[in-house]
């Protein structure tokens, strides 16, 4: 009986009616939640919970209260005052004084007539119907309890053509997913990970051959709708290519079935600017237990002038305070980002309102500091272990992506080279710790081994090529990998027997027969050369370094009809490669034998290359020269002579334009002797 009017009393004191100046829903919290937080919190949003009706809102208001004081909702994580960004609309403190008076008195409803209109959310798409939507190949099913989970999930696109982009959007489709980063990989490396993991998508490492589109961060998390590109400003989807989708997914207390759709959405619109995207990255990361203020810190001078256009910081559980600066040259600074309560939970591509300049000669920055002590409230393991850097999220990274334009093409390509070459020296450091924990993982082993030969380090490469071959002897693949390391290293002996040994257990593997027969031709080997590049075009016609190759022999043991054939074989497959165009060209225009010659034909190609080369090249000149005077062209054919020599080339070259430049004069044109 005590109990019974002990509830009927707290009955009674809970739904006591309110102050008359009490906030209430209707009047004071729904205009904020409609604005700030229905986004992600309505019927079918990304937020585990409705929020836009009261007796959705009301069993919340305590948690609502408690989380917008401590500012972890709206989940922006970025400190306000410390950059302007697309979307950063932070609540208020007299909001949030608001909602924690509602939630104290009661959270009381109010009249129902100060409601202001709902929102509407249609189901579907946001951005509109996308052009193609697709999905992961099998569903994921998330356990029920346990840590969260970051996986990697491989979709293949059915592009048959070249495609632009203008945007993408994501629907996780399931609340338990947090956030998903993706890219694209025109390999195939990334799906034969996911074929060789027996469940959907593969626990492990994002290839190096996954990668952001054309410099632009493809990502989702809750609330975040990335608008279409302007015009200008697509991406470039390549045939064949695949969706390499990250996701963070956080277990419910009951089985999740995981299966996100995504939309993507075309334009005939090719792009004319595209951005460049940096990673600062620290991969020499190594925590100790108990270490509350462990900071890691990476840095790049600009070699050209840059307009910043959007930054995403990324780090794991550990990380607590994460910063970008800009230092300029005149001494001043900038802040790119701060975040002092980093989450791995809310993690976010930041927009500036307004794009700014950085001059050439800035230094830009991310000093992150991590929490690895007891007192880390996240930290996911206690007591704490020593944490290395890793892509696990029981490990810890520290990367800091920029998007930036530059001012024109050849800025763009200044920028990306010398910045490739300090992003694969960190990514070789990075697998090489990983290697050392695990030594027998062969994908671990072939894939710096192709960084290393990226990085012209070819030594380097054969030793882990030789690793992986000790570890599956009979793989083709293997033994082509280190024939391959061993010939950049000048080891062509060694390199020939594994090229052989390669095609004894894969007799049509048509890369081994092209690079076996670059080999033997630095032996001097000539016409074995030019039986195996003839056998790599038999076995892969569109292998066009093959035809290439098998031409130029050819025409250098003077079969013009093979060589003619060939080079015409490359052009097609290849138009832009200036080799191959300025070899046919070279060809038609003064082969001696009169029924290969071409001239026409010559001029056409011989001009394309000289565009392609921008006027800059003075071999391409001298066979646009020698085609014009092969078609009788001879004033033309001085005037691109002189334009030649005009660019100071080397000595052998001067000869040579000064040679033939005396037969136009002549009104002769030059024949290549048999």
């Amino acid at each position: 009986m005590y109990k019974q009017v002990s509830g009927l009393l707290l009955g009674f004191s809970v739904f006591a009616p309110h102050p008359a100046n009490a906030q209430t829903f209707s009047r004071d919290i729904a205009p904020i939640v409609f604005a700030r937080c229905a986004q992600c919190h309505h019927p079918g949003g990304s937020a585990p919970f409705s929020l836009v009706t009261y007796d959705a809102a009301r069993p919340h208001a305590t948690q609502m209260a408690l989380l917008t004081r401590n500012r972890r909702m709206p989940p922006w994580k970025v400190e306000p005052g410390h950059g302007e960004f697309i979307g950063l609309d932070p609540l208020s403190e007299s909001e949030i004084d608001v909602i924690g008076r509602w939630a104290a008195a009661g959270a009381p409803e109010g009249n129902p007539r100060d409601l202001p209109a709902t929102p509407r959310w249609e189901a579907g798409w946001q951005l509109g119907i996308p052009d193609l939507v697709v999905s992961f190949p099998e569903s994921y099913t998330l356990p029920a309890s346990g840590p969260d989970v970051s996986r990697v999930f491989v979709i293949p696109l059915p592009v048959k053509t070249r495609r632009y982009v203008r945007g993408i959007e994501f629907m996780p489709g399931n609340s338990s997913v947090h956030h998903a980063n993706i890219r694209l990989d025109a390999t195939a490396a990334s799906r034969r990970l996911d074929a060789d993991d027996p469940e959907a998508g593969y626990d492990g490492v994002i290839l190096r051959s996954a990668v952001y589109p054309d410099g632009h961060f493809l990502g989702w998390t809750p609330g975040q709708a990335a608008p279409l590109l302007p015009k200008g400003l697509a991406w470039s989807l390549a045939p064949a290519s695949d969706l390499v989708v990250q996701m963070h997914m956080v277990p419910s207390g009951k089985p999740e079935v995981i299966r996100p759709s995504i939309g993507l959405y075309f334009t005939d619109d090719p792009p004319d600017r595209t951005p460049v995207m940096m990673r600062l990255s620290n991969q020499r990361i190594d925590i100790p237990p108990g270490d509350a203020n462990y900071e890691v810190t990476d840095s790049f001078v600009l070699p050209v002038d840059v307009e910043v256009e959007a930054v995403q910081p990324h780090a794991h559980y550990l990380a607590r305070e994460v910063r970008g600066l800009a230092l300029l040259p005149d001494g001043s600074s900038k802040e790119l980002i701060y975040i002092r309560d980093w989450d791995l939970r809310w993690q976010h591509v930041y927009r500036y309102v307004n794009p700014f300049p950085l001059p050439s000669g800035t230094r830009v920055e991310m000093r992150y500091i991590y929490d690895n002590s007891a007192g880390n409230t996240r930290n996911p393991t206690q007591p704490p272990v020593r944490v290395p850097w890793g892509q696990q999220s029981r490990e810890e990274m520290g990367d800091f992506w920029l998007q930036v334009l530059t001012k024109d093409a050849t800025d763009r390509e200044t920028l990306n080279r010398l910045f490739l070459a300090k992003w694969m020296a960190t990514d070789a450091v990075g697998l090489e710790e990983l290697i050392r924990r695990q030594p027998s993982r062969i994908a671990l082993r072939d894939d710096i081994g192709v960084l290393y030969m990226l990085l012209e380090r070819p030594a380097e490469a054969a030793v882990h090529f030789d690793a992986s071959l000790q570890l599956q002897p009979n793989s083709a693949p293997a033994h082509y990998n280190l024939a391959t390391a061993l010939s950049g290293a000048g080891r062509l002996d060694e390199a020939v027997a594994h090229y052989r040994r390669a095609l004894e257990l894969r007799p049509s593997y048509a890369l081994a027969h092209n690079n076996l027969a670059v080999a033997l031709l630095r032996l001097g080997q000539t016409q074995d050369a030019l039986q195996h590049f003839r056998d790599a075009a038999r076995f892969d016609d569109n292998l066009a370094e093959a035809h290439l190759n098998a031409g130029l022999i050819s025409r250098a043991m003077g079969d013009g009809v093979e060589a003619a054939a060939r080079l015409r074989r490359a052009v097609s497959l290849s138009p832009d490669w200036v080799l191959a165009v300025d070899s046919l060209a070279s060809l038609l225009a003064a082969a001696p034998d009169a029924a290969v010659r071409n001239p026409g034909e010559a001029v056409r190609l011989a001009e394309h290359a000289v565009e392609l080369t921008t006027r800059r090249d003075a071999n391409a000149l001298d066979i646009a020269a020698v085609a014009h005077a092969s078609a009788g062209n001879f004033d033309r054919a001085i005037t691109l002579g002189e334009e030649a020599l005009a660019l100071n080339p080397p000595s052998a070259m001067t000869a040579i334009l000064q040679q033939h430049l005396s037969l136009f004069k002549q009104r002769r044109p030059y024949i290549s002797p048999r």
